[in-house]
């Protein structure tokens, strides 16, 4: 069973807007068994419209349009999606009725454009909404001799939510068979999407009936794992088969199996470990410590920090010899382990970070460009230090700086 989203307005085509109604409705139609193939987003133009209509009509057994049902000129989707069933479209009087009542009530005066929201699909039943004027639609029919369940909704989200819960999810639960879709999310740190390819893909393939996807960025490459079944027992099995077999193949690399974050990982270590943490950050300005304290629960082992832009202050606030700065520059490895190891010893923490390096855009030299960044980490056994080079925009860079840094006290818990 393949569904398909369909969000319509032109606003959502702009840098302003974003559709956020599909993820809700990805969500529920998954957690009826429903795989969302296609999502889809167009414009106010009846002609774009009815295109996108007619394709959807075609792949989709289920079809959710959301938006265009008001009673402006640009409100489309009835038309459209009528146009594109070849059907025509019905004024239904007691949603006129309603309609008057509605702005009756208001003491608003109703103009006559108000009228096209009582305009139905032919075959369809209309969807009350008791938080906007526009009503919704479903509509049970056939394309092609193929069966098709479309629904209409409005675009606003607090309205959206409403009518797909409490109308169409009692509608299909009552029309679809039983099926589960089960999930697993493999997350892994500081390796590059093809190497961590190369080495699932001998894994991954050999299961036609798991659907792999993968995600990259930031230091983080992410396997999404997912399956269907008409037991969700069944479903979840596949899953985690996979899922024990990528951890087994990709090994320390994997951070987390069940979708946890980098931060949220690096805690729990802490906490089995009975540790605490201290970071001393130059680049990162303070970036690392809100990752580690945006976890709830962070003060049992997060202790605090400082954030040492100034060479000045890494003197003060993490004990770096002046002479170390003047010799081997703020930007090197021994200043990263010296920032480390001090603020360990300034905090009485178990465990330092020391963060360096130059972020740009401006700053760079030959010898160290922007992009370069010194990571350390000091504990009672000693310390140790990365040196990187990494690629993109200050905050780009300084997102990586603190993703490095997290998997460093991460392998030095392990």
């Amino acid at each position: 069973m393949l569904a398909e989203i369909i969000a319509i307005g032109s606003e959502l085509l702009t840098p302003f807007r974003q559709d956020t109604n599909s993820l809700y409705l990805t969500t529920k139609l998954n957690e009826l068994g429903v795989n969302v193939a296609f999502k889809d987003v167009v414009g106010d133009n009846a002609e774009h419209l009815t295109l996108v209509a007619q394709i959807a009509l075609r792949r989709a057994d289920i079809i959710i349009f959301m938006g265009g049902l008001g009673p402006t000129e640009d409100d489309l989707t009835r038309e459209c999606v009528a146009e594109a069933l070849g059907v025509r479209l019905v004024r239904d009087q007691d949603l006129v009725a309603d309609l008057y009542k509605r702005f009756a009530s208001r003491r608003a005066t109703m103009t006559d454009n108000n009228l096209q929201q009582a305009d139905l699909i032919e075959g369809a039943e209309s969807l009350p909404n008791p938080l906007g004027s526009a009503p919704g639609q479903w509509l049970e029919t056939t394309y092609d001799g193929d069966r098709r369940l479309l629904m209409l909704l409005p675009g606003p989200p607090f309205e959206l939510e409403r009518m797909f819960a409490e109308e169409c999810l009692p509608r299909l639960k009552a029309k679809l068979p039983p099926a589960y879709i089960a999930t697993r999310v493999l997350r892994l740190a500081m390796i590059g999407e093809s190497q961590a390819d190369s080495i699932a893909a001998p894994v991954y393939t050999k299961y036609d009936d798991i659907q792999t996807t993968i995600l990259a960025g930031a230091g983080e490459v992410q396997f999404h794992l997912k399956a269907s079944s008409e037991s969700q027992l069944v479903a979840q099995d596949k899953v985690d088969r996979l899922a024990e077999e990528l951890e087994d193949a990709l090994g320390e690399q994997v951070f987390s199996s069940g979708g946890e974050t980098l931060e949220q990982i690096v805690g729990y270590y802490l906490q089995m470990r009975n540790a605490t943490l201290a970071v001393a950050e130059s680049c990162t300005g303070g970036l690392l410590a809100e990752r580690i304290t945006s976890v709830s629960g962070s003060s049992r082992y997060f202790l605090g920090g400082a954030v040492v832009y100034s060479n000045e202050l890494k003197t003060l606030m993490a004990d770096v010899p002046p002479l170390l700065i003047q010799e081997q520059g703020a930007v090197s490895k021994q200043v990263a382990i010296a920032l480390a190891e001090g603020i360990r010893k300034k905090c009485r923490a178990n465990i330092g970070v020391g963060i360096t390096g130059v972020a740009g855009p401006t700053g760079g030299t030959d010898d160290k460009p922007v992009g370069l960044v010194y990571c350390a980490v000091a504990d009672s056994r000693g310390s140790e230090f990365t040196e990187n080079r990494f690629p993109g925009t200050r905050e780009r860079i300084r997102l990586y700086s603190t993703q490095r840094a997290l998997d460093m006290v991460r392998r030095r818990l392990i």
